[in-house]
């Protein structure tokens, strides 16, 4: 767009009617200078020619420090000076010197006087924006001359200084940022737009007339109005119907105000198509967006089709597609009536398209493919891809225009854009404004499919690490929850897990891993996973908090969590807890159903590291109810976490048919009060114990007589719960045990227990570190063939080291009856 540029200035909010008036009604002359990242000049506008008379040839790559030399600031003399007291005004033709050498990285404006060609000094208003991003741009400069102002304006004004304001801070704003890219040169419509967001962050180019008025500088090409302009294009159309270029025969400011026109209402388009997709990371919502956005202005119809790995919400397409790629479609918009295309065309078929049609040398080319009008021979080859459905009414004698939907030169999918016969046909403009519109709404989709994909990795990842708990373990029953937070990118670090131990007891775990993200996540399975292997080797619970602080500092500086850590004995009726930096449990009280917030020490977080924690033991009753769940569930912004606590405690007393019942009371309780973002883990254990009368236990010597002495007691024993049975499995199994300890043990104590539960449970404890292991063993061999025994009969056995030595154990399942 290489015109000479006029300026006008357009009233402000608080403007003085005088001054206003007049500005608004004078013609600026504006020249346009942009300066590369060399500081060449790369261009020179028509208004630069005249107002500084270097020729746009002589401009062109040339220093622009030499083509606009400054002469110094204006003298404060008011006489010499066209603007009274405006010549005070500060950073005059330092910093127009300042900006155009490259020394000032922030926006500027002032007056200064230059030497040039031609006119020798003038006096001018600049405004100088520095640009930043990929293309060659560097510095934006806009002047316009002071005593042309000064001429047009025969009010005498008391202060006139260039400066910047927010194009929001007064009325017509919109209209004044659509109308920027005008002033501009002539550049891809993607280069434009980022300049223009630039310069509308940076600050719009405003006049100052006084200490309060502000006037936005407008540019005014002089485009004719609306009769005016009727005339030109029929003038334009007879030139065409001639077979010259429209712009040949008409006056140059003519061709070039249709010009303008034609390039303005594309830029206008596609800046309104950017705001009105991409609303959403909703990868549905925004291929409607997509569709809809362009029926019926730019289209009539508008189909897209997406690769298959897009739409499943897999990983990024691979290779150039080829005639076995299948394409879904997604959607269609369109303004023919109702119903007309659903039969023949419904969104959701997927289908591949051959080699000869356009759609496939689109998506194998990436470039937009033009189809001035859809002949009978191609609407027959078209057809033939839909089998028995006749799509040849639908497209026939229609205007087509397909566009690749492209992000990181990847070929996502395509758009099929149709108009109908009697509207005008796509034309090369039409394809440029197509491949920009797709170039947009592919990244916008890629965004979609990015964040698609990587929630359902990151849920992915987050649900393999939840542990699907058992709901009843020896002497309580469990139930969970766990709830993703609400921000982007929902992963988090809270988790929650039981693990089984020796003596019929469980270690119930709450955990929160600070953060969010896939880090947090992954971090999480790490410090899950420790944590069941110390359980596993029944460290007490203080000390397991110390192993896993020490684990975390091993693993990184960043490894920083809290977790509550209790172990319930339902035989003796107790809880051991420790707690590193957590919220405290709620234990619930089966007598009186009161709710009580443990005191227990708080301790550091896991990863702080040096700092000791303590265990306190809790005597319960069965019936009990103990809640663990993460600060995410009681914490909200801007409120005090005591309110959550106390809202816990008085929903977790509440009285429920089930344990899944009084999770999903306490979820309504403390969910529905708005705010929560972070996700939460809850585990709730009904403490159920014991009963004496289902625990047997003997203590063994020793000697080789016990095996046969143990396999008596447990048939006995088995006789007296009714578990007959079982009894022959069972003395079987116990004698293999009481053997093994026989043989390894140190000293003389073998204890031997039986529990009577949800299974029959089976325990062999002795003084010997040793955990045994499965071995084969030959027909020759005198040992092995025990714990063999023993895995064949029982329906699950175990071994695991005590502070003592070692617990063996096996379970058999309980007759139905």
């Amino acid at each position: 767009m290489d015109r000479g540029t006029e300026m006008g200035a357009a009233p402000s909010r608080g403007a003085g009617n005088g001054a206003v008036g007049h500005a608004a009604a004078g013609r600026i002359p504006l020249a346009v200078v942009v300066v590369d990242r060399g500081g060449l000049v790369s261009h020179w506008s028509s208004g630069a020619r005249r107002m500084f008379g270097a020729p746009k040839e002589e401009a062109l790559g040339r220093h622009v420090v030499d083509l606009l030399p400054v002469s110094g600031a204006l003298p404060e003399d008011t006489d010499a000076a066209p603007f009274g007291s405006y010549a005070t005004y500060d950073g005059l033709g330092r910093g127009l010197e300042s900006s155009l050498d490259g020394r000032l990285s922030y926006p500027a404006a002032g007056r200064a006087r230059l030497t040039v060609a031609g006119p020798g000094r003038i006096d001018v208003l600049w405004w100088a924006y520095p640009l930043v991003g990929p293309g060659k741009e560097r510095l934006l400069v806009l002047a316009a001359d002071a005593a042309a102002m000064r001429h047009e304006d025969d009010v005498s004004l008391e202060r006139i200084a260039p400066g910047f304001a927010l194009h929001t801070d007064f009325p017509g704003s919109e209209e004044l940022a659509r109308r920027l890219p005008e002033i501009l040169p002539s550049m891809s419509v993607g280069e434009s737009a980022r300049i223009v967001s630039q310069v509308l962050e940076l600050g719009y180019p405003v006049l100052e007339f006084s200490q309060n008025d502000l006037v936005p500088v407008t540019p005014d090409w002089g485009v004719p109005r609306r009769a005016e302009r009727k005339a030109r294009r029929e003038r334009a159309a007879r030139a065409a119907v001639s077979g010259v270029p429209v712009t040949q025969n008409l006056p140059d400011d003519e061709g070039e105000d249709l010009e303008y026109v034609a390039v303005r209402e594309r830029l206008e388009f596609l800046n309104e198509v950017s705001g009105r997709i991409g609303t959403s990371l909703d990868l549905s919502q925004t291929i409607l967006e997509v569709s809809r956005a362009v029926v019926p202005r730019f289209t009539d119809v508008a189909g897209t089709y997406l690769r298959e790995q897009v739409v499943a919400g897999e990983g990024f397409p691979e290779g150039v597609p080829d005639t076995t790629t299948m394409w879904h479609r997604v959607a269609l918009e369109h303004t023919d009536e109702p119903g007309r295309w659903d039969d023949v065309v419904p969104v959701g078929e997927a289908m591949p398209f051959p080699a000869h049609t356009p759609f496939f040398q689109c998506m194998t080319t990436g470039e937009p493919v033009l189809v001035p009008r859809i002949s009978e021979q191609m609407g027959h080859m078209i057809a033939a891809q839909f089998e028995k459905r006749d799509i040849r009414p639908l497209i026939t004698h229609r205007s087509m225009l397909v566009v690749p939907l492209k992000a990181r030169n990847v070929v996502l999918g395509f758009m099929i854009l149709l108009r109908h016969p009697e509207r005008v046909e796509f034309n090369d403009m039409d394809r440029v404004t197509g491949a920009e519109l797709a170039a947009r709404a592919g990244l916008v989709l890629d965004n979609a499919r990015m964040y698609t994909y990587q929630e359902s990795v990151a849920e992915t990842l987050q649900d393999s690490m939840l542990p699907t708990i058992a709901p009843r373990m020896a002497g309580c029953d469990i139930a969970t929850r766990y709830l993703p937070g609400t921000l982007l990118g929902r992963v988090g670090g809270d988790w929650f897990d039981s693990v089984k131990l020796p003596g019929s007891r469980t270690a119930l775990v709450v955990g929160d891993v600070m953060g969010h993200g896939l880090n947090s996540a992954a971090m999480m399975g790490q410090l899950r996973t420790a944590v069941q292997t110390m359980a596993a080797l029944d460290l007490p619970p203080a000390q397991l908090l110390r192993n896993l602080d020490d684990l975390a500092q091993r693993l990184g500086d960043n490894y920083l969590a809290t977790c509550l850590y209790a172990v319930y004995d339902p035989i003796a009726g107790k809880l051991h807890i420790a707690n590193a930096g957590h919220i405290p449990p709620v234990l619930v009280r089966a007598g009186d159903g009161r709710s009580e917030l443990l005191d227990l020490p708080t301790g550091a977080p896991i990863g702080v590291g040096g700092v000791p924690f303590e265990a306190v033991h809790v005597r319960v009753e069965p019936g009990d109810r103990l809640v663990m769940c993460t600060d995410g569930l009681v914490e909200v912004r801007g409120e005090d976490i005591g309110v959550g606590l106390a809202t816990l405690c008085e929903s977790a007393a509440h009285p429920a048919a089930s344990m899944d019942h009084a999770c999903d009371t306490i979820i309504r309780a403390l969910n529905t009060r708005g705010g929560r973002k972070d996700d939460v883990a809850l585990l709730m254990a009904r403490l159920n114990g014991i009963e004496s009368a289902d625990v047997a236990a003997w203590r063994l010597v020793l000697d080789p007589v016990e095996v046969g002495r143990a396999r008596a007691v447990v048939r006995e024993q088995l006789h007296v719960w009714g578990l007959s049975g079982l009894a022959d499995n069972a003395e079987l199994m116990v004698g293999e045990l009481v053997t093994n300890a026989v043989r390894h043990a140190h000293s003389r104590r073998i204890e031997l227990r039986l529990v009577r539960g949800d299974t029959l449970l089976c325990e062999v404890d002795d003084d010997d570190h040793t955990l045994p292991n499965l071995v084969s063993a030959g027909p020759g061999d005198e040992f092995g063939r025990g714990l063999r025994l023993v895995s064949a009969l029982s329906r699950e056995w175990g071994a695991s080291r005590t502070s003592a030595g070692k617990t063996v154990w096996f379970e058999l399942a309980l007759p139905r009856n």
